[in-house]
């Protein structure tokens, strides 16, 4: 397993070792202690959720207030998408910045985001199963959000905006400037 943390403190990229043979390939998709070895972070796993999608399904930018944040370990299991995390740390030096990296099931690359951190991605393919392990259960009365589009934040989609497909309560969520006054 390779861990490197991106220029959000405490955000990690995690490439698993994948052996392949005649048979397909085998890789561990988590291993606490490595992971803990490597990044200094006591992740427990307490709740894994999963997603299937089709292509141009966004979903996001989501995020839990304390006390029912999420740590999150998220990695496509089928399909591909571009996967966004933004840090909402108010006292974090990247407050406000941003990551991305396409996740698939053929690079098997996983992205680790910290508590205090929006998440959100959009599938590029049709039948895209999308997984998340958390640290905290959800909680429906903290749940919170930025709007896909926030001018402040400027992400880049790779898909045109008239092929988004998204649910009614992620067109309402505000911007990171409504929430952080």
């Amino acid at each position: 397993m390779k861990v490197q943390e991106t220029h959000l403190e405490g955000c990690y990229v995690i490439t698993p070792a994948v052996f392949k043979d005649s048979r397909g390939c085998f890789f561990e998709s988590f291993n606490h202690k490595k992971f803990k070895d490597l990044t200094g972070i006591n992740f427990d796993v307490v709740q894994t959720n999963q997603s299937i999608s089709n292509k141009g399904v966004l979903r996001g930018l989501h995020y839990q207030e304390e006390p029912y944040a999420q740590a999150k370990l998220v990695r496509v299991i089928k399909g591909k998408v571009l996967d966004i995390c933004v840090d909402l740390r108010k006292t974090s030096k990247t407050f406000g910045q941003h990551f991305a990296l396409e996740l698939s099931s053929d690079n098997n690359t996983q992205l680790f985001i910290p508590r205090g951190f929006a998440h959100g991605f959009i599938t590029l393919e049709d039948h895209t199963i999308f997984s998340y392990h958390c640290d905290n259960y959800y909680n429906k009365a903290s749940e919170n959000g930025i709007i896909y589009n926030d001018p402040q934040l400027n992400l880049k989609w790779p898909l045109e905006a008239n092929a988004f497909i998204i649910s009614e309560r992620d067109l309402e969520l505000p911007k990171l400037q409504t929430i952080f006054k």
